[in-house]
């Protein structure tokens, strides 16, 4: 059983998405819809919610091309069907990561007899 977190580090968050933590910022800055919270010392907390919007945003703008306008425009004019791809596109990562851990573990089974 995995368990997720309730808030995720920006550094996290960047390394997830395979993108400078700047860039994160930039789109917080771009993005109403991205609110993370911040704790005394400044730093952004991202929730889950957070995340989906983010997967939302990266698909568009770094796997599809899209300029940030054309991000914002989609996202008021296709959001529900977005979403879904977003989760789609995110379970099918965790399947891909689950089944990777997988076969490396039976690759050392294999070694070992």
């Amino acid at each position: 059983m995995e368990i997720k977190k309730l808030y995720y580090r920006i550094g996290e968050v960047a390394e997830m998405f395979n993108v400078p933590a700047s860039t994160i910022r930039y789109w917080e800055s771009e993005f109403d819809v991205l609110r993370p919270r911040k704790n005394n010392k400044g730093n952004r907390l991202f929730t889950e919610r957070d995340m989906r919007y983010l997967q939302i945003i990266y698909q568009l703008v770094k796997v599809k091309g899209y300029t940030i306008q054309g991000a914002k425009d989609a996202m008021k004019t296709k959001f529900d069907s977005l979403e879904k791809n977003a989760m789609m596109i995110r379970t099918l990562n965790d399947a891909k990561t689950f089944l990777v851990d997988l076969d490396k573990k039976l690759a050392e089974k294999q070694k070992q007899v």
